[in-house]
């Protein structure tokens, strides 16, 4: 057998945009294509009605291998994963997979709505090649894992979001693939289900099965995979050892302490909050470009516009360090109501001032925040959000016994008195 359990080639995936979808053609217009193609009048397509998800990727995993797969959202990571789970044709090249392909790419993705819990493990067995007895086997495994038991003769439709992850996870991971594809299942769940799933799928790759994680979660990646892979605008652009690929990638990610949106940055765009800038500033609102010393104050200025007023709206900001760790949120409602900014509609200029003495040296990213409270994201920081960064440098303390960075991840001034 093998030695290789993926084997990708110069694959490309191209997508068509405009007002003519794939899907809707009449039978003259499919005439005329085949007509016009001979002479690269194919739809009447140009190159600019064309989008090219993923383009000249090729890779190699061997068996036995965890690879993680990073990138910004509309990278290609989540193409490429429907691709190597045959979901999606590639328009170029192709993927070669050596064994039995286990894949949890979005929440119930596999599951027939109107079947119960019961005989979807059953049905992905069998599409996995299983004997039913060997099923059986693993069946009383998978529920256990999920916490279903009270509802595994329930249709799955019925199902709430994070049943239909759990479930799924539990008859992607249990049922033994040679391969299983994993496509950031730590978004959804509470933080107990994301230890369970970093468990289960560590011990997957502890029996020398092959795993390919994508996830935004740069700790989850560091801790599971020994490779990683970032794409970037559908095309690699980094690979090799994990943490190397990860830190070139959040420092590629985090380059100036001021974020302007572009035309690229539409994707962006919302009624209820469209971020404009987000910037590092100083007590007199000014741009701060230089190393910030640990003992200095300094302010994040968020700049958006709001076209329609939404009383659950939130703004703040996530620091994160340069490995990825999460370190604080702040959001704009987190005092007294009474004390919240106004938000009005039109431009809205918000300021959070971060403490002296807080930060550590070393590099920080500054992630922009904005949600519908407790209904949907605008800008979520690890994911979608514009972000900027900051170096702390000097300024740890007064005394003459601290001339470098301490052990910790903060670094705070904590008075001391003698008491009887």
């Amino acid at each position: 057998m093998s030695d290789i359990a993926v084997r990708v080639e110069n694959l490309g995936k191209r997508y068509k945009i405009g007002k003519r979808q794939v899907g809707y053609h009449t039978l003259r217009e499919s005439v005329m294509d085949v007509l016009r193609a001979p002479f690269g009048l194919l739809s009447g397509a140009s190159d600019e009605e064309h989008i090219w998800a993923l383009r000249d990727i090729s890779f190699e995993v061997r068996h036995g291998d965890v690879v993680g797969i990073i990138g910004r959202n509309g990278a290609g990571k989540s193409t490429l994963l429907k691709i190597l789970s045959r979901i999606t044709r590639p328009t170029t090249g192709y993927a070669r997979l050596n064994g039995r392909v286990g894949s949890l790419l979005e929440v119930g993705t596999g599951f027939h709505p109107e079947l119960t819990g019961r005989e979807n493990i059953f049905l992905n067995g069998a599409i996995l090649g299983m004997k039913r007895k060997e099923i059986e086997q693993k069946f009383d495994e998978i529920i256990a894992f999920a916490e279903v038991e009270k509802f595994i003769d329930t249709a799955v439709k019925h199902y709430s979001s994070g049943m239909y992850l759990r479930l799924a996870f539990a008859v992607a991971a249990h049922l033994e693939p040679e391969i299983l594809i994993v496509d950031e299942v730590l978004a959804v769940g509470d933080a107990e289900f994301q230890k369970k799933c970093l468990g289960k799928m560590r011990g997957v790759a502890n029996e020398g099965r092959t795993v390919l994680f994508v996830s935004h979660q740069m700790n989850a990646v560091r801790t599971l995979c020994s490779r990683c892979i970032q794409l970037a605008n559908g095309m690699i652009v980094d690979q090799g050892d994990t943490e190397h690929v990860i830190n070139n990638y959040l420092r590629r990610e985090t380059l100036t302490t001021r974020w302007v949106a572009s035309a690229e940055e539409r994707r962006l765009k919302d009624s209820i909050f469209t971020p404009l800038r987000l910037s590092i500033v100083d007590k007199d609102l000014n741009l701060i470009a230089h190393d910030i010393r640990a003992d200095e104050q300094f302010g994040v200025l968020i700049e958006g516009m709001v076209d329609d007023l939404h009383p659950s709206l939130t703004v703040g900001f996530s620091v994160f360090t340069v490995a990825g760790d999460s370190l604080l949120y702040a959001i704009h409602t987190d005092t007294k109501p009474r004390e919240w900014p106004p938000i009005k509609k039109g431009l809205n200029r918000l300021v959070g001032w971060m403490p002296a003495h807080l930060l550590n040296e070393g590099t920080y990213r500054v992630e922009l925040a904005a949600s519908i409270h407790y209904q949907r994201w605008i800008c979520e920081p690890g994911v979608n959000a514009p972000s900027v960064q900051i170096n702390i440098s000097g300024g740890l303390s007064e005394s003459p016994q601290w001339m470098i960075a301490r052990a910790g991840l903060v670094a705070p001034i904590i008075p001391f008195h003698a008491v009887n």
